[in-house]
């Protein structure tokens, strides 16, 4: 969905914005392919990454939208599948707290 729209883009925001939407997608999908090969215990920083970019392409995309570079409609699809793919990591990153819990140092 989103390369097809990138060619569709405003030169302006094309080779910036645009960019920078297309490679946080890419990011975000590496960051799920490492955590889904790791041990349990190594994948949480993983899906942090992935919600931290997931988070990013939010906001994107609203300044691309703000720009007028993106009509509604194109944004709230967008908006819908970002805020979905946010979901599905936060549900991952849950459960993931909940099978290893962060240990606590006692101090002296």
């Amino acid at each position: 969905m989103w390369v097809s729209f990138y060619q569709l883009l405003p030169k302006i925001h094309r080779y910036s914005l645009g960019l920078k939407i297309d490679n946080l997608f890419v990011e975000v999908i590496e960051a799920i392919s490492i955590a889904t090969f790791l041990s349990r215990e190594e994948k949480q920083p993983w899906v942090r990454l992935a919600i931290r970019k997931n988070d990013t392409l939010k906001v994107l995309f609203m300044i691309l939208w703000e720009a007028r570079s993106l009509k509604d409609k194109n944004y709230i699809i967008f908006s819908e599948k970002i805020e979905e793919i946010g979901k599905m990591l936060g549900g991952w990153n849950g459960q993931l707290l909940k099978q290893n819990p962060p240990t606590r140092v006692e101090g002296k």
